[in-house]
């Protein structure tokens, strides 16, 4: 796949001085941050943490609007948008050549660029220095839901009902590009399950076991073409022999394993079905020795292990452990799980490749860290995430703009984003149910769909005090208490945030400061404490905002306990109950028919995003 980026200069100024300051940055920044530029690497190189990690386990620490709404509520305009495939650059090639320009800025300014380091790499650098006790998974890895799949025969003709042809093969990594998914490498995911370093959105791992010739002569040609890395478990005794099928030989082996895309895993020397049933002299030698050859063969380190036929006990993962692995897979057709419900580093889970279509959609790389940036990122890509967080299942839809948008009437949700470039919406602020289909709002409103501010009624306004004021620029969002004596006002939200485009008043706050917020600070909020649906928005750790459901009913304190797990800095709850509702490119994403509504918190795919896929919900 070849990617063009005509907007991206590799000789312009800042490259140059990205280039140029590589030498002097680590001498005009290493005393003043107390980080050799070495480090820095190191946290940015997974294959670097993972080899780190795997020298000694339990050596580390414990511890005037946004746009032009073509909505029921403004008047048309047709959206630009340029098909040229040369444009839809990729989404992480876009944030990398960011990346690249600020840094190149530590070298003209280097107290912005302590700024943009400490602020960058400050969480992952205390998230790496706090692994999980070796071989526990982090907490925080525990919530995202990475599928480990697994292959064993890729052949031209199917000799048993889990072999795969070159072409079902192809077909899916095809599915696994179409739905968005980014392959990692085992590196990558071993040090997300030690540390709760998050990965891409929505990343997976491809696994090959046992060393069939057709892991060469298919598998590695396709993972070369898409540049997807996986892990081959070889048993020794198999290589350059056929033992029961064709097997690679040492030179393929060597070919393979020298690729970076290439992970080679230890899978025993003569694959026996039941490692719990041998005797320790002869287990150890399954363990320890197929790692020996392994090395003494492909001269490289084999850190990892792979259980033949997923089986093992606790004496068995005693021995992996003291033959120096860093962790192990293991395997179970009756119960599959994502690699954060595993047992232990030493017993990770997989999928069997027939479950690939059941799972693609499901995949999670986990909430971004606790940030120590405090600014917006209203520029990533809008994204749906499903995921389930103490056993109530959410979904999730971040990235992108946010704004509001204040219906004439009530509607759907789905409804009111149809004709505008917004994608996702959630439904927002309380509203009067006076008549049915009045669009006056609990509290003073602001919406850039309407350019206009409406003031809130005098007699409901003193009963919100306290409550959220949601108020809304192109570059912030802020989440203040309201002050029905101040905020009743256009010049009173100004105040607040100068260049304010949209302002509601919210139910409640959920997560504040990273924090969920206790039954105490819901005061007299109706039902706060009853098991609903609920609907939500609010900033996530990485600044980018987030709307979602719960698809499940559940009471406000839990939802906020569970919201900050999946990464919210700020929370509030909007109108719920009968008015849950969340849309998603023109569909509803509730299985009910909610309560039509005259408000909602929308977001918008930025400037980049639009340019590049083209993303317009209109219906």
């Amino acid at each position: 796949m070849t990617l063009i980026c005509r907007e991206h200069h590799l000789g312009s100024q800042a490259a140059k001085n990205f280039s140029h300051g590589l030498g002097i940055i680590n001498f005009r920044l290493g005393f003043a941050v107390g980080l050799p530029l070495g480090l820095i690497a190191l946290l940015w190189s997974h294959s670097a943490i993972a080899q780190d990690l795997s020298h000694s386990p339990q050596s580390l620490a414990s511890g005037a609007g946004l746009l032009a709404l073509n909505s029921r509520e403004a008047q048309s305009s047709e959206p630009v948008c340029q098909t040229d495939d040369n444009l839809r650059t990729s989404t992480q090639l876009t944030t990398w050549m960011g990346n690249l320009v600020k840094a190149s800025t530590w070298v003209g300014d280097p107290e912005v660029g302590l700024s943009h380091l400490i602020q960058g790499l400050g969480p992952q650098l205390v998230s790496y220095l706090n692994p999980s006790p070796w071989p526990q998974i982090s907490d925080r890895a525990q919530q995202a839901r990475v599928p480990v799949i697994m292959y064993h025969d890729i052949l031209l003709e199917k000799q048993v009902f889990f072999d795969v042809t070159p072409e079902e093969f192809e077909q899916h990594l095809q599915l696994i590009q179409e739905r968005g998914l980014t392959p990692i490498s085992l590196d990558q995911l071993t040090t997300h399950l030690r540390t709760g370093l998050p990965l891409p959105e929505k990343p997976i791992l491809l696994t090959f076991d046992d060393g069939y010739k057709g892991q060469y002569e298919h598998v590695y040609p396709l993972l070369k073409k898409y540049g997807y890395p996986a892990v081959f478990s070889i048993y020794t005794a198999k290589v350059g022999k056929k033992l029961g099928r064709s097997s690679l030989n040492w030179e393929e082996l060597r070919q393979m394993a020298a690729d970076p895309l290439v992970t080679i895993a230890a899978h025993s020397v003569t694959h026996p079905p039941d490692l719990t049933k041998l005797t320790d002299d002869h287990l150890a030698t399954e363990v320890a020795e197929s790692k020996r050859l392994l090395e003494a063969e492909l001269d490289m380190p084999i850190r990892y292990f792979t259980y033949p036929e997923g089986k093992y006990n606790a004496r068995v993962a005693k021995v992996v452990q003291e033959a120096g692995y860093l962790a192990a897979f293991t395997m179970d057709d009756v119960d599959e799980r994502f690699a954060g419900e595993s047992e232990s580093l030493l017993a990770i889970a997989r999928f069997g490749q027939s479950r690939l279509p059941d799972i693609v959609d499901q995949a999670w790389g986990g909430s971004p860290l606790p940030s120590w940036n405090l600014g917006f990122d209203f520029s990533a890509p809008v994204q749906l995430t499903e995921t389930t967080i103490d056993e109530t299942p959410f979904r999730l839809i971040s990235g992108g703009k946010p704004i509001t948008i204040h219906a004439k009437s009530r509607y759907q949700v789905q409804e009111i984003l149809e004709g505008t470039q917004a994608i996702a919406a959630v439904d927002g602020g309380f509203f009067s149910l006076k008549y049915l289909d009045s669009n006056v709002m609990i509290g003073p409103v602001m919406s850039q769909s309407s350019g206009r501010f409406v003031p809130g009624n005098h007699s409901d306004n003193p009963r919100l005090k306290g409550r959220p004021l949601v108020v809304m620029s192109p570059q912030a969002t802020k989440f203040i208490p309201f002050n029905p004596d101040k905020h009743n006002s256009l010049e009173g939200v100004q105040a607040e945030l100068p260049g304010v485009t949209d302002a509601f008043v919210a139910a409640a706050w959920l997560v504040k400061d990273s924090q969920p917020q206790p039954a105490s600070a819901f005061g007299s909020l109706f039902d706060f404490d009853a098991v609903r649906h609920r609907a939500f928005w609010g900033i996530n750790q990485a600044g980018q905002p987030t709307i979602g459901v719960s698809v499940e009913p559940i009471d406000s304190v839990s939802l906020g306990i569970a919201l900050a797990k999946a990464g919210f800095r700020d929370a509030v709850m909007l109108d719920s109950g009968a008015s849950t509702s969340l849309a998603y490119k023109g569909e509803s994403l509730v299985g009910y028919i909610p309560r039509p509504v005259p408000h909602v918190v929308a977001l918008v795919p930025s400037d980049a995003e639009a340019k590049a896929a083209c993303t317009l919900a209109s219906r």
